[in-house]
């Protein structure tokens, strides 16, 4: 169809001039770790695909929030004779393996009743770079989406603008893998925030260097979850009134570089103690500026408190704040907070969960341990109740809050891009509607493409 029929059967009279910048079969909107997943499945599927991201680098959450571990690849246990146990492979495993193979990855590393690894943010926008240039990817960075292009519930493409202006790009098919569902919420269908409202708090994350690491694994122990006596050692120093210390269980992790931790400690809400949602740009202001007030603080913290960190200072803060929930789309399959505890596999599942509820809502994380067993999110989770061509991918997915908070996660996020370009890929081969696809089907055409099924 070419331009001038498009504009007259869609959505497009407020802006009629703006000119087409790209025609592609796939249209990634999102860099993260779902976006990077998706666009290179559908480009190694020889599909032609753009991925739009906002920052120039891939990485997400991961890399800008600096979150800065792969969660969610190995099962849970009250003791772990033989080590971590992995159940969860696919495209997350070709992503691990790379930046184990460039040295960005650690060693899986305790954290509470399951394990994880701590990767170098420099290393996985290489990484990302790699398998994107790979796969054939047409990538614009520094572009964001202002806009869709819809024929009554069919998404035909996008308006984006950067730095040269406004433009159009059309698609066959759309994954949606901003994380805050931004293509679903700008043609107007539903959506909500967490729990009537209330979702998790955002964190910033950053990096202290200096550290004499082995001095400091002998006080604090080599589990990344804080113990009771660095709890007790953050109650002391409020007490003193010299420190903003409002989160008292913080978690800390030793990096791929040496004398270097990754500190997840900060607890972001607003000045009158109301949660702060990033959508809105003053609550994303006051978390970004809070957040740097507050990495000092827990700096100053570990300089006084903490054996082997006396000479510790900031390495680096995420580029903005760790996110870990915005807009969640109302889908044609919900995942529930029942699914997540009582451990429901399904025939439509494309994705194992072994990562626990980690709900941060308050001064302490609510940690709920799904102990040697997973969960599976099912496909239709990825799937807007309305809307044709377009899949979700990453934390916006179906869910309900608490079971939001366990499949958010970096390994899991990779799988639900993984899953979308799946269905992306094989509703262009077979002009079948993404909804009207069996969730079997992806299930055993990712299980054949490696995932752990």
């Amino acid at each position: 169809m070419d331009f001038e029929s498009w504009k007259t059967v869609c959505r497009y009279e407020q802006q009629p001039d703006l000119p087409v910048l790209d025609e592609v079969d796939v249209l990634v909107v999102g860099g993260g770790a779902a976006g990077v997943a998706a666009a290179t499945v559908a480009g190694e599927a020889g599909k032609s695909v753009l991925l739009i991201e906002k920052y120039g680098f891939c990485g997400g959450a991961a890399v800008a929030g600096m979150s800065g571990t792969i969660c969610g690849m190995y099962l849970a246990r009250e003791k772990h004779p033989d080590g971590p146990e992995q159940v969860v492979f696919g495209f997350t495993e070709r992503f691990r393996a790379e930046l184990r193979r460039r040295g960005g990855l650690t060693e899986a590393q305790a954290y509470g009743k399951t394990f994880t690894v701590t990767h170098d943010p420099l290393m996985w926008r290489e990484a990302a770079d790699q398998f994107l240039l790979e796969a054939g990817v047409n990538l614009y960075l520094h572009t964001a989406v202002t806009g869709v292009i819809m024929d009554g519930d069919h998404f035909r493409g996008v308006v984006i603008e950067s730095n040269a202006g406004r433009s159009v790009v059309l698609a066959k098919r759309i994954i949606d893998a901003s994380g805050d569902a931004a293509v679903i919420a700008r043609a107007g269908h539903r959506y909500f925030y967490g729990d009537n409202g209330r979702i998790q708090n955002p964190t910033m994350f950053f990096r202290v260097g200096g550290v004499d690491i082995d001095t400091y694994l002998d006080y604090y122990g080599d589990n990344t979850i804080c113990p009771p006596k660095v709890t007790a050692a953050i109650d002391e120093a409020r007490e003193t009134g010299e420190y903003s210390l409002p989160r008292n269980k913080i978690w800390m992790f030793p990096t791929t570089r040496p004398g270097e931790l990754m500190v997840n400690a900060t607890r972001l809400a607003g000045q009158d103690g109301r949660v702060l949602n990033v959508i809105d740009p003053a609550d994303f202001t006051e978390a970004e500026i809070g957040g740097r007030l507050q990495v000092r603080d827990y700096t100053r913290f570990l300089n006084n408190f903490m054996p082997g960190c006396e000479s510790a200072y900031v390495v680096d803060t995420g580029v903005e704040v760790g996110i870990r929930q915005t807009r969640t789309i109302v889908g044609v399959e919900m995942l529930t907070n029942e699914d997540v505890v009582s451990c429901r596999k399904r025939d439509n599942g494309i994705c194992r969960v072994p990562w626990p509820i980690e709900l941060h809502n308050g001064e302490k994380p609510k940690l709920h341990w799904l102990l040697d067993d997973y969960y599976e999110v099912p496909y239709g989770a990825l799937l807007p109740e309305i809307g044709e061509n377009i899949i979700v991918a990453g934390r916006c997915l179906s869910s309900e809050h608490e079971a939001l908070a366990s499949a958010r996660v970096t390994a899991q996020c990779f799988e639900y891009g993984h899953a979308a370009a799946t269905a992306a890929v094989h509703s262009l081969n077979t002009g079948m509607p993404m909804r009207d696809i069996e969730g079997t089907a992806i299930r055993a055409m990712m299980r054949d493409n490696g995932s752990a099924l």
